[in-house]
Parts: C-alpha cells; structure tokens; sequence
C-alpha cells in the first residue's frame, strides 16, 4: 500500500526531535516576500518558478512509548486489497431482503455515476487523466478511489466512491452521526452497519481559484443484525474554500445550490446554508473554513426515494456550480504573497479536517482506507507564527467573510 503522504511548507527549516526520530531532508530558505505588484505569474508557471514550494519528506519512527498502545480495533487499515477493477456491485447480496439490496444498490449507483460525471468534467478542464485505484474490504465492501496530482489546473483533486459494511464501535457510531430521529441503537456492543457515499475535494494552483469540497452518503445501522435497518439516514453537502473573495463567484455557487435545493423543498437551502456555516467552523480560531454552501446530515424525516432524489440534484449541480469559478480564474495572474496567502489557507483547511472533521474521525475509527481518508489533504501548506492581514485588504476581507457569515444571494 502506498504511504499517506502530506508535504508541508513551514516558515523556517525544523531541527530534528530525535525523541520523535524525525530526519527532515532540509531544502533553501523560502525567499523574500515580492513587494512589488509587478511581480505577475500565471497558471501553474508559478508553481514552477523560484519561490515555488518543494515538498519536504518527513520519515517518522514510532516512538518507543508507542509500543505498549492499545492495537487498534479491526478491521485494520493495512487488511485493504488493491484490486484490478470495480465489480459491478460492492453490495453483499446474502442476509439482505430483496428491498435492503435495492436500495443499497440504488444508493452504490448514484455515487459511482456521480463519481463518473464529475471526474469527467474535471478531466476536461485540465487536460489531465485521474488515476483511479479500486479496492476491497475483507470486513465487508470495497470503493473506487479517482486521484489527480500535479495536473495543469488542479495541484491536486480526488473523488472518492466507498461501499462498506460489517461491524463498528459504538463511537464509530456516534462520529457518523450526532443524533438519529428514530434514536440512538442502545446497545454498547460493536453495531452492524452499512454506509456508502462519494467525497472529494479539489485544490487548484492558482490562488484566485477555489478549493471545493462536496460529500454524499447514506447510512444504515442495525442492533439486532437482522436483515432491515433499525436506523437509516442520508448526509452530505458541497461547500466552497476561496483564498481570494470574488463576490460574484460566490453568488454563483450558492445561487447554483439553491436551485438545487428548491426543486425538493424551499426550506433546504437556508436551513442548510446554516448548517454548513455552523459546522465548518475551526472552534480554536473562531472562523469558518471557508465560504460555505449547503450541509445537512441526520436526514431522514421523508421517505428514502425523495431523500435520495434530492441527492441526485445536489450531485448534479457540483459541476455547474463550480467549474465556470475555476475556468474563469486559472490563468489570472498571482504574486508570491498571494501564494502564500493560499498556503495559509490551506493550513486551516487542515486543521479542520483533522481536528473536526466526522468524516475523518468515522473513516480512523472503523479501519477505513488511510489513502482515501486522507486525500482530501492538499500537496501543500504553510503555517506562521501570529500572521495577520493587513486591515483593508483582500486578504482580511476573505478573512472577515470566514469569521462573519455573509447572503451571498
């Protein structure tokens, strides 16, 4: 299996913690910040120029106070098989009744032609093929991983298809959601579940380009391991990460997302736009990831056709929505503070989804693949001591906008 891999770009070179075995393979001092606005690249020229970031590899050694840890509860991370191809169906057919399987089926079906749509679009606009990687679960379903590094537009994008199943702790169950309107399985005992979804997320080079971010899942849990679910819910989202503020860009996508929305109910999208500002606050900063978008989760007060119906429009409106943002900005010109700035940026999308993000946590907690959990990490970011904006500038605009919620209709 292939190493999980984050290249971070500090201000300084590190010394080596020899308590925690880190060799850091050391490269030149990041240059002076360019003061003059002469200072143009554009596309992935940048990337390419002399103050562009080269990758730092990090070999950490297991620390000796980590021998006597706790082994982590199964299925391990490393029982994931790469297989040579999808079948045609990742959904187990025995113990199921016939309406189980169909559902189960039809929700695989969704994400897999999602996950084909949108890779397609992307392809399109960067000239670039994604590597796909098809894997198996011995505890139970398998997914389709679609990567693209180092591409002409995207540094990195990945779009990710998961079919799972078998048994997870109980605080697996509460990462995956925080309540169910049905109620919580009462047992204390590991839960049989079902979950299946598509997530990705997509880095641009350019700055003035956004990162975007969407998930669409549904979940079945069952405490008496029968063959219909005691719980089912349905989730997700598709949300926007700007380094730089265009409003129009903005209105755009949630306008594009409202649309969505509304052809289900009027009441989804401002519900929903809350929701996503809410959750995808980084708590110890006080500000939002980025700019928002739609999030729900828990859902299931309708029945699972209109539910799933309603994802079917949300997956539909992702190109849409997005692809005119980046095809309008990925040559614009950038000076290398903006480049940094986009670093800073990508440092707090870090921190969000390794601290908070339930994704994340529910992905760690049940064994889940760690190349796919983890691909929504950026090839690159940069974290300062104490960096503050210049008041009036874009850069605290894009910053007021992440601290105070803003209609962008």
């Amino acid at each position: 299996m292939e190493s999980a891999y984050l290249s971070i770009v500090p201000s300084s070179c590190s010394r080596v913690h020899p308590s925690l075995g880190i060799s850091v393979l050391t490269r030149p001092a990041v240059p002076a910040l360019v003061s003059s606005s002469k200072a143009f690249f554009t596309g992935r020229q940048a990337s390419q120029s002399k103050f562009s970031h080269k990758q730092i590899s990090f070999q950490v050694a297991q620390p000796n106070i980590m021998a006597e840890a706790k082994a982590p509860s199964k299925p391990r991370i490393e029982e994931h098989v790469e297989i040579d191809s999808a079948p045609a169906s990742f959904v187990k057919n025995d113990a199921l009744s016939p309406e189980s399987r169909v559902f189960r089926e039809k929700a695989e079906g969704l994400y897999r032609w999602a996950q084909d749509h949108i890779v397609a679009g992307l392809e399109e606009l960067d000239g670039t093929k994604f590597r796909t990687d098809a894997w198996s679960r011995p505890g139970g379903g398998g997914g389709i991983s679609r990567v693209l590094q180092n591409g002409n537009v995207f540094e990195k994008a990945g779009v990710n298809v998961s079919v799972v199943y078998g048994i997870m702790p109980p605080e697996a169950v509460r990462a995956a959601s925080l309540k169910h309107k049905g109620g919580e399985p009462q047992s204390k005992d590991n839960v049989p579940f079902f979950a299946a979804g598509i997530s990705s997320v997509i880095h641009p080079w350019n700055p003035m380009a956004p990162t975007m971010h969407f998930n669409y899942r549904y979940f079945e849990t069952s405490s008496s391991g029968g063959s219909e679910p005691d719980f089912w819910w349905f989730g997700g989202g598709t949300d926007l990460t700007p380094s730089y503020l265009f409003n129009e860009d903005v209105s755009h996508f949630h306008k594009t997302l409202k649309g969505a929305c509304d052809k289900h109910d009027p009441e989804y999208y401002p519900k929903f736009k809350k929701w996503c500002d809410d959750y995808f606050l980084i708590q110890h900063r006080g500000e939002r990831r980025g700019l928002g978008g739609i999030f729900f989760d828990d859902q299931n007060d309708r029945p699972r056709e209109d539910l799933i119906a309603f994802q079917r429009s949300c997956a539909e409106a992702i190109l849409p929505a997005y692809l005119p943002l980046v095809a309008k900005r990925k040559d614009m010109p950038y000076t290398e503070e903006q480049k940094m700035w986009q670093q800073l940026r990508r440092g707090r999308y870090v921190e969000f989804n390794l601290v908070y993000d339930r994704g994340t946590v529910f992905g760690l907690k049940t064994g889940g693949r760690i190349e796919s959990i983890l691909m929504s990490l950026p090839l690159t970011a940069r974290w300062e001591y104490d960096q503050q904006p210049a008041p009036g500038s874009p850069e605290a605009d894009l910053l007021d906008a992440c601290k105070n919620p803003r209609d962008w209709l």
